[in-house]
């Protein structure tokens, strides 16, 4: 008689039925699935037993950790007044509190909140408030936009349209409104290296506007890090002189800071780093704490006011998800914000930050390490093929996807973006945490490049 062990069983239904994002299936259904059963504060734990440190937040999204008392009961709490009520034409308490919240931290003139749930669906919010608004206006000539070059903005077909990255977008750029984009400085890939970099940035942003302005609706942009690009940072002063080129010839600015915001960077948003305040902010992710799925997009009264008219005018945003304002993912967003001010969590991650900057000099030296990027405890690691030359590895390398492997194999959970390795913890992990982490990162890069340890 053969005996199947509850592993088996679910990792059998796992290989029928399931269809994973980012996921090549062929090569997964070829592996011993890893099935989460639950959390607790950095580390998750598989079914069989197994435990991981969470070294990439579940997505870039965790903040305290896993299975937090506070947050536990802030959605415990709301579960026994209303799991939800929609906003369509009414409102409820955790809403209407969240938005006052987001208003007070957000950049100053962002004072408008419209709630979805996601990053990509706040993305898309935004373009077509954007849009929208240049069109209540009566100014109809603006209806491009800009973008830059690897953007990742979320996957919905409004978002995948101001996205870049070939491998993910190209496929489906039939479907897809048309886009200028213009170069993200990406200083280690640029021949003039910072300087140059955002001289191309700044140059071609600038001939644009001065020769279209006047069709542009708005520029997105990633402020201070483009994630999924590879966790490229911006040189200093570059997004600010991106924003006054805008504010000069009348373009909307759009920060996309899901993945930057609540304190990622070290400061609580991106766009605080150079004092920048956008037209339009979205944000998502580290929102919640990790918990649920809520995003927002803010806008300033100047937008709003396009849209705010008489009934038979027709300016109404006809735009809305089922979810909207959830007060489950509400409530337990505000109490994550209340957790990172009552911890001074910004403080700490600037803190932390140094620590991991420390812990990986060495790493520097090594002979594939190309870069080390970082900002606050957002952290990519550039594998190549030769220093000096900086060539790259081939995708058929996987030298990302086996560092990854790796990684696991010691302990720690993560995902590569091609040949650079992401280190995004969550923002309460502890010295001694960071620490091991950190170990773990640089001895899964060594033993795949140098050791010549194959997974």
């Amino acid at each position: 008689m053969v005996i199947i062990t509850y592993y088996e069983r679910l990792a059998a239904m796992n290989k029928a039925h399931l269809w994973l994002p980012f996921t090549q299936m062929k090569d997964y259904n070829k592996l011993d699935p890893l099935i989460i059963e639950r959390g607790q504060g950095v580390k998750l734990y598989d079914i069989q037993g197994r435990s991981y440190y969470d070294g990439f937040s579940s997505v870039w999204l965790n903040v305290h950790g896993h299975n937090v008392p506070e947050l536990n009961q802030a959605i415990t709490d709301q579960l026994e007044r209303v799991a939800h009520s929609t906003l369509l034409g009414m409102a409820n308490v955790p809403a209407i509190e969240l938005a006052e919240k987001l208003v007070r931290i957000t950049p100053k003139g962002l004072n408008k909140v419209f709630y979805s749930d996601s990053g990509a669906t706040g993305v898309e919010i935004a373009i077509k408030m954007a849009f929208q608004y240049w069109h209540n206006r009566g100014v109809h000539e603006k209806k491009t936009f800009i973008t830059m070059k690897q953007a990742y903005h979320g996957d919905t077909i409004g978002a995948v349209s101001v996205g870049a990255i070939p491998l993910y977008h190209d496929v489906f750029r039939p479907m897809l409104f048309p886009t200028e984009t213009i170069p993200y400085p990406y200083a280690y890939r640029h021949k003039g290296g910072a300087a140059g970099a955002m001289e191309s940035t700044l140059t071609a942003l600038r001939n644009l506007l001065e020769t279209r302005g006047d069709e542009i609706a708005a520029l997105i942009v990633e402020p201070i890090v483009q994630g999924a690009a590879g966790m490229i940072i911006m040189p200093p002063g570059c997004l600010r002189e991106m924003a006054l080129l805008c504010r000069k010839h009348q373009v909307l600015l759009i920060a996309d800071e899901v993945a930057t915001g609540f304190g990622r960077t070290g400061a609580m948003f991106a766009c605080d780093l150079e004092g920048v305040s956008p037209d339009l902010m979205v944000v998502g992710k580290g929102l919640t704490g990790g918990y649920l799925p809520v995003a927002a997009t803010l806008a300033t009264d100047e937008i709003y006011d396009a849209f705010y008219a008489d009934y038979q005018e027709q300016k109404t945003f006809f735009h809305g998800h089922s979810f909207t304002g959830n007060p489950l993912g509400c409530a337990v967003a505000l109490a994550s914000l209340r957790r990172i001010e009552e911890q001074d969590m910004l403080t700490g991650v600037i803190a932390k930050a140094s620590l991991v900057e420390q812990k990986l000099m060495a790493l520097k030296e090594r002979p594939h390490v190309g870069e080390i990027r970082q900002k606050g405890l957002m952290i990519g690691i550039e594998l190549v093929r030769d220093k000096t030359s900086r060539e790259p590895y081939d995708w058929e390398d996987r030298i990302g996807v086996r560092a990854a492997e790796r990684a696991r194999e010691l302990g720690m959970l993560t995902r590569p973006l091609g040949n650079v390795v992401v280190f995004i913890p969550p923002l309460a992990s502890t010295e001694d945490e960071l620490n091991a982490m950190t170990d773990i990162l640089a001895a899964s890069i060594v033993d795949v490049t140098e050791n010549g340890i194959t997974i």
